[in-house]
């Protein structure tokens, strides 16, 4: 009996090990569980991430299956302290193991699963904690994690085998997510210190390798004191392995941390908005209408325009690979060439921080103060403020997550008037605070939006692209993505559409207010009342009188068609199919503005915006070029009489601030725009060689400044496009000159014209 029974344990011994073996085999040749292939685990963080380019040959990104847009360094360019504060506290045996240290692995089950020692240390190692970070998802039960292990266990190996430990160690700095936007060391230092990781101290490693731990429970703008003990337990596990003596400890734990907290970026005028955009743009699916939400058809239809005509929309989508699968920007390893410059990108960026940040942000606060209903206008009531509120709760991240965990109305409502710690964007800087979620909407919504975007008229080439304020707390693009009224842009449109008709700058039309079909617009100013006065001196002071005139003659019909082609596609222009349309009620993008405007600055063609050049794949092999988008929308002769127009706005009218407060004297044509109440405010202008929007306003309408004079498009918007354009003629890299002039014949006279105007189609007698 007895020897049966040590058979029995023999054989059980022997099955069991038998039964790891063919696991383990399993496991290493990929039958069972992930297994990277060992192409993968030759560069598990940057071979199948696409690279995008500027057309200044900058790299602006990486994107990556993560979508994390971290700057990998390699090894000799990592301080000697970070690698021996990681080495000491993580893994004191990582010289002499091969990816698995079975001593540490057996001490840590000793310790901590018989004896309980919760404080014992952990087994893995730091090969098997890359290997982690790498491959495996989260597990969501303790029996998940464990099958997870050996799989690790066997990465870690394999780790070992393809690369040094010198690389292991870079690889290892080059992955973690430090916080705060802080993805791999080098950000991490840039960002904590202001510095370069090769140049960190002791006690400035100490504290990075000891955020490794827990980041979110050591981040030291939130818990200094917890990352000071912290950063000390590492410089004192760097004692016992001898990389610092006692003394140095002595001095070393009494530092303060001595943050020198920066969101720097690793290239300038990398634009954050244009590349969540083009990212997005290039993934786009064959647009479906199932797939959109019933109030979604304005967008449905624009995303089905450009599915057609667009071919780098759903770009992804449109082509395949060799083997048949399409193509993916995070896993393919594109190379995507934009038309993106840098230089201009950047002074882009610095102009919307420096005007609506660092004034009209000011403005706006002290307008409020006083105001019981801030940020919001006091014309709505607290009933219309409590919907607002509760609309933007339903639309955030903690909502959603919320819902899914099954949380009932209350519970949520009481999570979102239950302070919690958090992090408030300010133009000074990042703060850590203590808020309601319900309180920090808004005091988010009391900050002003603007969007910036600047294009080549010639090619349609996208230079500069400015979605909002702060990507990281404002992820709202509104060049491409989000639309507003464009108020008085519209109306060289409707003069473009005069022209046409055999109209020019010089036609004279009655200056008086009329009613048409019960609706009767008003005018800022009653300046030449009852006059006859010339197109080119009513589009020059953005006469409503005058454009309500000039619709009711040409028609609305004939109105909207050439919104269309000039771009505006928005399906709500042919609801609105009225006299009212003359005055800009309809909503558009800021780069379909953009776009439109490219029409008067090239001879009458507009150019659609271009955002890549070329792509190339993963060998060097061009896969993919793109050519400018045009459509001819109104004559050479048109587009001549138009700048005429559009430079009176600018030498006499509501843009010649340009002049004499900004001092450009470049050719330059443009047209303000100022929504009902001030919600909205525009500046279109346009150069020989470049054309540039702008829109600032609250992220909803009722926000805004109660009086014109800081509410009006010259105020808001006009400065930002000023501000760039200095930057970029002072920039002699960029080759842009103001003394260029836009390309109109010599002898060309604006006001000639024919016998006769075609009005509604119909060819009728001038006089």
């Amino acid at each position: 009996m007895r020897r049966h029974f040590v058979h029995f344990l023999w054989g059980s011994l022997l099955a069991i090990l038998g039964l790891v073996f063919v696991f383990f085999i399993s496991v290493w040749n990929g039958w069972v569980g992930y297994m990277p292939d060992m192409d993968e685990l030759s560069n598990p963080i940057d071979k199948f991430a696409s690279q995008v380019y500027s057309s200044d040959q900058q790299l602006i990104g990486t994107w990556n299956a993560d979508n994390n847009n971290r700057v990998a360094i390699d090894y000799n360019g990592l301080s000697p302290h970070l690698v021996h504060a990681l080495v000491a506290t993580e893994d004191e045996r990582f010289y002499e193991h091969s990816g698995v240290d079975f001593i540490a692995l057996g001490r840590a089950v000793v310790k901590r699963g018989v004896m309980g020692q919760a404080s014992a240390g952990g087994g893995s190692t730091i090969t098997q904690q890359l290997a982690k970070q790498l491959f495996s998802e989260k597990a969501h039960s303790t029996v998940e994690r464990l099958l997870q292990k050996p799989i690790e266990w066997i990465i870690a190996v394999k780790l070992e085998r393809y690369f040094t430990k010198e690389e292991i160690l870079a690889m290892y700095f080059n992955y973690f997510d430090f916080l705060h936007n802080a993805v791999g060391i080098k950000r991490a230092a840039n960002v904590y210190f202001n510095k370069e990781p090769r140049k960190l101290t002791v006690t400035e490693s100490a504290m990075l390798v000891g955020l490794c731990k827990n980041p979110s429970m050591f981040n030291p703008l939130r818990h200094p004191e917890r990352c000071l003990q912290r950063r000390n337990v590492v410089l004192m596990q760097m004692v016992k392995s001898g990389y610092v003596t006692k003394d140095e400890y002595k001095e070393l734990s009494q530092r303060p941390l001595g943050l020198h907290f920066t969101r720097s970026k690793p290239v300038s005028g990398a634009g954050d908005y244009f590349q969540a955009f083009l990212r997005q743009y290039m993934m786009a699916k064959k647009p479906e209408r199932e797939n959109y939400q019933s109030w979604q058809n304005r967008q449905f239809v624009l995303d089905s325009i450009a599915w057609e005509q667009d071919p780098l929309y759903g770009w992804c989508n449109k082509n395949t690979k060799r083997n048949g699968e399409p193509y993916n920007v995070n896993t393919d390893g594109l190379r995507i060439y934009t038309t993106i410059d840098t230089r201009m990108q950047q002074y882009a960026e610095e102009s919307v921080r420096k005007h609506v940040g660092g004034y009209l942000q000011s403005q706006f606060n002290q307008a409020m103060h006083y105001k019981k209903n801030a940020p919001f206008s006091s014309n709505i009531s607290r009933r219309t403020i409590k919907e607002i509120l509760n609309r933007s709760c339903r639309q955030t991240l903690r909502y959603q997550r919320l819902k899914e965990q099954g949380a009932t109305p209350d519970e949520i409502r009481r999570s979102f008037r239950t302070p919690h710690e958090m992090t408030l964007f300010t133009y000074h800087g990042d703060i850590d605070t203590v808020m309601t979620p319900i309180d920090s909407i808004r005091y988010y919504k009391s900050f002003l939006r603007s969007a910036f975007v600047c294009m080549d008229p010639h090619t349609g080439a996208v230079k500069a692209y400015v979605g909002g304020i702060d990507y990281q707390h404002f992820k709202y693009d509104v060049v491409m993505g989000g639309r507003r009224q464009v108020g008085s842009t519209i109306k060289p449109f409707l003069y473009a559409l005069a022209m046409q008709n055999g109209m020019t700058p010089c036609t004279l039309a009655p200056n008086v207010q009329r009613t048409y079909g019960g609706w009767t617009p008003r005018n800022g100013s009653r300046a030449r009342y009852g006059q006859e006065v010339p197109l080119r001196w009513a589009l020059q002071q953005s006469n409503n009188w005058i454009s309500a005139y000039l619709i009711n003659l040409l028609g609305p019909s004939q109105f909207v068609n050439i919104l269309h082609d000039f771009g505006l596609n928005n399906p709500d222009i042919d609801k609105n199919t009225s006299p009212v349309l003359c005055l800009g009620p309809c909503e558009a993008s800021v780069g379909e503005m953009a776009s439109a405007y490219t029409t008067f600055a090239n001879g009458g063609i507009r150019c659609a915006p271009l955002f890549v050049t070329k792509i190339e794949d993963s060998h060097g092999n061009i896969i993919a070029k793109f050519q400018p988008l045009m459509t001819e929308v109104i004559s050479e002769v048109s587009s001549y009489q138009m700048i005429d127009m559009l430079r009176a706005v600018i030498q006499g009218g509501t843009g010649s601030r340009l002049r004499y407060a900004y001092h450009l004297t470049a050719d330059i044509g443009g047209k303000t725009g100022t929504t009902n109440n001030n919600s909205d405010g525009w500046f279109m202008g346009i150069t020989p060689e470049l054309v540039s929007g702008c829109w600032v306003g609250g992220e909803d309408r009722d926000i805004h400044f109660d009086h014109t004079s800081m509410g009006q498009g010259a105020t808001t918007a006009l400065p930002v496009w000023a501000y760039f354009m200095q930057r970029v003629y002072a920039d002699k890299r960029l080759g842009y000159n103001q003394s260029t002039k836009f390309a109109i014949p010599a002898k060309f006279n604006p006001c000639e014209t024919a016998d006769t105007i075609n009005v509604n189609g119909i060819q009728e007698e001038y006089f």
